[in-house]
């Protein structure tokens, strides 16, 4: 398992870094990908896996990672050049940003996450990441809303430009939307504060969150698994429940708030439907 350095936590710190991608770029940054947005300006082949889709890069692209979708970058050329900024939602929305990340066509699932770049637009492009960067070691007061400002640009331009075609939807593509979902729900948890109740709990929520069809969603679940979504999400919140009974004080009202459910009674049941005991019992 990868340890994050020291650097993830001063990306949370302040919400955001930018930084150069140099031709062999030894000094990797490791941080959680799961907390921040990612726009990536490189210049290289490389294969990008993104969701149920795969791209062949060759050349200058535009990539837009959104945080609760799972991605995987294969560098395949020796020379790789470009920029990276990473920023959280909380950092970009707390100027009078109030867009919605997960919505926008650049970062949403099933959108267009990668675009291709030409020379005129790569140099232009290159000069706001290098300001973003001046302004990064700056000590200029308002240099958050100067580099939000930024980030706003690059979006602004990109949604001008025509998406890449080169897109691969194979016979993986239920395998990769079966990983989606997967990952996805295993980011809900642990629950560790029983005022901050868990957000996604059925299939229809996780196939919104993923600008799918339920339907879809299912078929691939099911074909890939052999279990339904419905009951992978049942069998996560039982073993999250186990986890909050065996080490926690919580009450059962509150471990049924935090679990999503309306009742306590409600909960009670849905427990003792999956493993055949009461929470009590676990408890014991």
């Amino acid at each position: 398992m990868r340890v994050l350095s020291e650097y993830n936590s001063e990306l949370k710190l302040k919400g955001f870094n930018v930084f150069q991608i140099e031709e062999d770029d030894n000094a990797t940054k490791a941080y959680s990908r799961k907390d921040f947005y990612k726009i990536c300006l490189t210049t290289g082949k490389s294969r990008i896996h993104y969701a149920d889709r795969s791209f062949d890069a060759e050349g200058t692209i535009l990539f837009f990672g959104n945080p609760n979708i799972p991605y995987s970058w294969e560098t395949l050329s020796t020379q790789y050049v470009g920029y990276t900024i990473l920023f959280s939602e909380d950092f970009y929305t707390s100027g009078k940003h109030s867009e919605n990340l997960q919505r926008s066509p650049l970062f949403k699932m099933g959108g267009t996450p990668i675009l291709e770049i030409s020379e005129e637009q790569r140099l232009f492009l290159n000069s706001i990441f290098q300001k973003m960067i001046e302004e990064q070691k700056s000590d200029y007061e308002h240099k958050d809303d100067l580099i939000r400002n930024y980030i706003d640009l690059i979006l602004h331009e990109s949604l001008k430009l025509k998406p890449s075609e080169n897109y691969n939807q194979d016979k993986s593509g239920s395998e990769r939307l079966t990983n989606v979902f997967m990952e996805l729900l295993e980011r809900q948890f642990p629950i560790e504060n029983p005022d901050r109740p868990l957000q996604l709990k059925t299939a229809k929520d996780y196939a919104g969150h993923l600008s799918v069809h339920v339907n879809y969603l299912n078929r691939a679940v099911k074909e890939v698994t052999g279990k339904t979504t419905t009951m992978h999400i049942s069998e996560r919140i039982t073993s999250e429940a186990k986890a909050i009974l065996q080490h926690t004080d919580w009450n059962v009202s509150e471990i049924a708030y935090a679990l999503g459910f309306e009742y306590p009674t409600y909960f009670t049941n849905f427990f003792k439907k999956q493993t055949g005991v009461s929470p009590s019992a676990v408890r014991g």
